[in-house]
């Protein structure tokens, strides 16, 4: 089976040999390592670069464990590319397994791993800026942290990076894999989600076993480990109430109550908050804030939290039937972000008559702001308009929005791109979700 990622294969083509790390980010098992070694190499390969010139290291590999110690590695990457001929394409892939090391000059030459509050350490980030430097080298890593660029991290490489995220499977790019009818496809894709290997699978139960182990042993064994968290339990839970929660907004404050109420566990809201961000570091979910379109400002308080892949998101629900209507929310947020979209939630505040004529305060939600350097677009989605009673409902949000740009509602039947009186936009999800020309 083959993979179209022409999106990030044209990003990687563009920052070809330009001086800068190229990183490659995103959630474990998305595709990250397949994008580099197979689909960049072969376009490497074909316009005449000799193989052998391009040098792939799998941190995860056993055989290069002895390369998570950041000087080790270095001196490999050096030694193993000084006699080729030509640029060396250099691809490191799960960099944030390279730890920290005191100076070996302030150690009598030994290599002894750093604390956390230790200071005159060597990262990976020294490891990277000191390859991009050589002339002869092209440098790529991989990660599955999002804290790889982040605080002081962050710093180090600020503007001396090139960042291209990766996600899992578009639905575009789910659907040239798979070959099967674009309905069909979406029904697919919004229970066993798009991370690659799923796909291998040839049955329903298969693709499921596939998820959950993904779930269980990759992703929250990680987090654990990585951040030291001593209550297993708790973590899953905190996950599981994320993935019932797909599309409601709440925070760390509601969590940590429904476990003091249907638990009988007390999980202050910090903790809560800890697991949290723990998930999102690792592109697991996507956090997404509230706005207020008239005042153009953000609201705190409380947030929505989507699942980078819906295949995951069910795993943790076991497969039982989810409510599609917040499945359907959960990948158009997706394909916003996938866009290169920056996504909010918009709140928009009117003054309505109530039901004694007196006018009161009401905000109104809007499931999505979309906003794209100058472009902007406010987003509902809708499992089904059956009746004009669901489809005035539905756009009752978007109608109270007293601005030009452009209101759409996305809704899972499968119709044509039609427009109301108030240029409100309606359109099936399939056409939405393939039809790339039609957000800018």
């Amino acid at each position: 089976m083959r993979f179209n990622r022409d999106k990030y294969l044209n990003q990687l083509i563009s920052t070809k040999e330009n001086g800068f790390p190229k990183v490659i980010t995103g959630i474990r098992r998305c595709g990250k390592s397949y994008l580099l070694d197979t689909i960049y190499r072969e376009y490497l390969v074909n316009n005449g670069v000799n193989n052998k010139n391009i040098v792939y290291i799998d941190l995860e590999d056993a055989i290069n464990y002895k390369y998570w110690d950041p000087l080790y590695l270095y001196e490999y990457v050096l030694d193993i590319s000084k006699d080729k001929r030509g640029i060396v394409y250099v691809i490191i892939d799960e960099i944030q397994h390279v730890y920290k090391i005191l100076n070996p000059n302030l150690t009598n030459g030994e290599h002894i791993k750093a604390k956390d509050n230790d200071e005159d350490v060597i990262s990976f980030v020294n490891v990277i800026l000191g390859l991009s430097k050589k002339k002869n080298l092209d440098v790529y890593v991989t990660g599955s942290n999002s804290k790889m660029l982040s605080s002081d991290i962050a710093t180090e490489l600020r503007n001396k990076e090139t960042e291209i995220k990766v996600e899992p499977l578009s639905f575009k790019e789910f659907l040239e894999a798979t070959n099967l009818e674009p309905e069909a496809a979406l029904n697919e894709y919004m229970f066993h989600g798009g991370m690659p290997l799923s796909l291998y699978e040839k049955t329903d139960t298969g693709k499921e076993e596939y998820l959950l182990k993904l779930i269980k042993k990759t992703y929250i064994k990680d987090i654990i480990e990585r951040k030291g968290f001593r209550n297993e339990e708790a973590v899953r839970e905190v996950l599981n109430v994320l993935s019932s929660c797909v599309g409601q907004l709440i925070n760390s404050n509601n969590v940590s109550n429904y476990f003091e109420s249907v638990k009988k566990q007390k999980i202050d809201d910090e903790t809560v908050q800890s697991y949290i961000d723990s998930f999102i570091d690792c592109f697991l979910v996507k956090k997404a804030e509230r706005y207020d379109i008239k005042r153009k400002s953000k609201i705190g308080a409380q947030y929505k939290y989507y699942f980078s892949d819906l295949g995951l998101r069910n795993a943790l629900l076991n497969f039982l039937e989810s409510d599609v209507g917040f499945s359907l929310e959960n990948i158009i947020y997706n394909e916003l972000v996938y866009r290169g979209f920056n996504v909010n939630v918009g709140v928009v505040e009117t003054s309505e008559p109530n039901k004694n004529g007196n006018y009161v305060r009401k905000q109104r939600e809007v499931d999505f702001i979309a906003t794209k350097g100058s472009e902007k677009y406010y987003i509902q989605s809708a499992f089904s308009l059956n009746s004009q009673e669901v489809y005035f409902r539905e756009k009752e949000s978007i109608s109270k929005i007293n601005d030009f740009n452009k209101k759409i509602i996305v809704v899972r039947d499968p119709i044509k791109i039609r427009r109301d009186e108030k240029g409100i936009e309606t359109i099936g999800a399939v056409e939405f979700l393939l039809n790339e020309n039609y957000l800018k």
